[in-house]
């Protein structure tokens, strides 16, 4: 079945206070993760799908972000099937850190990409 492109945007689109879906593991989001991002590892995404759908119960657009964009995509596609407004960030963590998006830990060490 297919459901046509998947839809994408770039790290430049994504509004500053838009939802933020990052699938990244646990060590991955602990070196540096979008402040406010809502964070369910792929490992674990369907045990917490429950968790999402509340934080979209109010039509908003889901984010969804990985190191690089393979992880995401999945999930995005996933997403989409559920009838859910979801869109891949295209080049992940390390497109948003070499545009300069801001990126914080929850350590407050410096943050970086894993």
């Amino acid at each position: 079945m297919n459901f046509g492109p998947l839809p994408t945007v770039d790290v430049a689109s994504v509004p500053a206070d838009g939802l933020v879906l990052d699938v990244r593991e646990n060590d991955e989001w602990a070196a540096g993760h979008v402040e406010g991002a809502l964070h369910i590892p792929m490992s674990d995404f369907v045990g917490r799908f429950g968790e999402l759908t509340e934080a979209v119960e109010d039509g908003r657009r889901v984010h969804v972000m990985c190191r690089v964009g393979g992880r995401s995509a999945q999930v995005t596609q996933y997403l989409v099937q559920q009838g859910i407004d979801a869109v891949n960030i295209d080049g992940g963590m390390l497109a948003w850190d070499g545009a300069g998006r801001p990126m914080v830990t929850d350590s407050g060490s410096p943050a970086f990409v894993a």
